[in-house]
């Protein structure tokens, strides 16, 4: 668990520092056999060792010194639902969380959106943070997906691993800001499906290399 649970706690560090979350806030877990290993709750990343980290199992019983982070139920979730899912960030970052507070859909305003799995980008409807409900919700706007907004919260995002992880959050983040730009112009102008339908077909290839 040590090498993992040092990965993790690099990427919340590394999400703090590339300004997509605050302190103590979101969260970040990676897959571990038959269960997962996350941040712990209400901890500063940067005070945190990797034994601060959390094992906890598919069926929910937590193994180390220290509490999953309160959002576990989600993360257990998505890596039940989503055998694709090799980690999850969750992250209150400031462009994606003002258009989560407004409960707004991204659609497609640009073609990048596709990256996320669809053409539009969902957002979650509003439950109490670490609760079943949020968790049902979130996976409702996951369904071909592999990111959502939750409302009144934050964002989520899922890829194979950590590093494609982050990667992920960082992008839908700087669309969740281009988006808000543009909604300060006035009504968005958007792709047509039938190309989106094409640049989904495009991104099934994108950035593997041969």
């Amino acid at each position: 668990m040590s090498d993992l649970a040092a990965e993790v706690l690099a990427t919340a560090r590394q999400m703090n520092a590339v300004g997509i979350n605050r302190g103590a806030a979101g969260n970040v877990s990676v897959r571990d056999g038959d269960g997962f290993i996350i941040t712990p709750t209400g901890m500063a990343y940067d005070e945190c060792v990797p034994a601060d980290m959390v094992k906890v199992s598919l069926d929910g019983m937590a193994q180390g010194c220290r509490k999953p982070s309160s959002e576990w139920r989600f993360h257990r979730d998505i890596y039940v639902a989503r055998s694709e899912a090799g980690a999850i960030l969750h992250a209150h970052s400031p462009f994606a969380t003002a258009l989560a507070c407004q409960s707004i859909e991204m659609p497609p305003f640009h073609y990048m959106i596709a990256r996320f799995g669809g053409a539009t980008i969902r957002c979650a409807g509003y439950a109490t943070f670490g609760t079943q409900a949020l968790s049902d919700a979130m996976l409702a706007a996951l369904q071909d997906r592999r990111a959502c907004l939750m409302a009144h919260h934050g964002m989520v995002v899922f890829g194979a691993d950590l590093k494609e992880t982050l990667a992920l959050a960082v992008e839908f983040e700087s669309l969740s800001e281009q988006y808000w730009r543009v909604l300060q112009l006035g009504a968005p102008k958007l792709l047509p499906a039938d190309e989106m339908a094409r640049v989904l077909e495009k991104f099934k290839d994108y950035g593997k290399q041969s």
